[in-house]
């Protein structure tokens, strides 16, 4: 065994898997790390230092907090990996991180509830329209959306949570609109009182997320669509600590008006955006995903390759 064999032989150890897609990514995994440590000339101490770094970051998960993907997240990977899994068709809405803030325990409301209690932050209407690629309205989809409060907080960051709170469901109607009241997002910062956040100060980045609005979009036949809106000229939108901002994702606020605020019992000053969403079928993002995967490793990458039903690729073709 030497350095000029090891790579290989690694490779050639880990292929008894009989499952072909595993078996291609440790192959590629091995190609990529070993490449690693060539080209930077890894040293035994800055390995020493990644151990001693990625430890923590296994030691601080737990069942509310896991630490591996935020360092995911910071290093671009998340949002990277995100975009590959779930690329979309023009015309189509694109998608962005989940974030580990989603619960399950989001109650449904009506067109025009709020989904924040009483007092909490600036209210802000919401309505839009949500249809197909063809322009169709979509009747009876689930939109559910979440925020932080005034304060930068989720509801789960509050030891005395006893409930959701500005998070809910609403569904549209025969003509695929919707409408729900929430509050004027705001700036928060990620988890940085673990490694990650000791990274982060290493390197001179800060920990903060721009002002926005998570939204979940389902309905059965269609590519579920995770996505959020990002509050456009917010001080942190160049340099969102996890990279969730895309420039088609960006929103403005407008006063609510006199006409609006009266039809929702809301305020003149109050805030206002209309936000429409387009979605895809189950088939069109398989399509979609299957020629994106296919065109990038022939444009990209030397070779030919062996491809599983969802267009990923499983082998290399000699």
């Amino acid at each position: 065994m030497s350095d000029e064999t090891i790579t290989e032989n690694t490779k050639i150890v880990n292929s008894k898997t009989p499952n072909p897609r595993l078996k291609f990514i440790l192959s590629k995994l091995v190609d990529h790390l070993h490449d690693f440590a060539r080209g930077t000339r890894l040293t035994t101490e800055e390995w020493d230092v990644g151990i001693d770094f990625l430890t923590p970051v296994g030691q601080t998960c737990t069942e509310i907090r896991q630490e591996f993907i935020l360092l995911s997240d910071v290093l671009g990977l998340s949002v990277l990996v995100d975009g590959i899994s779930h690329p979309k068709p023009e015309g189509a809405t694109i998608g962005t991180l989940l974030g580990p803030f989603h619960t399950h325990d989001a109650e449904e409301h009506q067109q025009g509830d709020s989904i924040c209690s009483e007092g909490k932050g600036e209210p802000l209407l919401i309505t839009g329209k949500l249809t197909d690629l063809q322009g169709e309205p979509i009747e009876g989809a689930s939109i559910d959306l979440w925020e932080c409060d005034e304060n930068g907080l989720y509801d789960t960051q509050y030891p005395d949570r006893d409930g959701p709170d500005c998070r809910g469901i609403v569904h549209t109607n025969a003509q695929g609109e919707f409408v729900i009241k929430c509050i004027k997002p705001t700036p928060y910062p990620i988890p940085h009182d673990g490694p990650v956040g000791q990274l982060l100060q290493v390197i001179k980045r800060h920990p903060y997320r721009p002002a926005h609005i998570h939204f979940i979009i389902e309905k059965p036949g269609y590519d579920k669509l995770i996505t959020a809106l990002y509050h456009k000229g917010d001080r942190f939108e160049n340099s969102d600590a996890v990279f969730g901002v895309k420039t088609p994702l960006l929103f403005e606020l407008v006063p609510l008006g006199e006409k609006l605020a009266k039809k929702y019992d809301m305020n003149a000053n109050d805030w206002y955006l209309e936000q429409n969403f387009t979605i895809v079928t189950e088939g069109e993002a398989r399509e979609c995903r299957i020629a994106k995967s296919k065109k990038f490793l022939k444009e990209n990458v030397e070779g030919e390759f062996e491809f599983n039903e969802n267009g990923l690729p499983i082998a290399s073709v000699d």
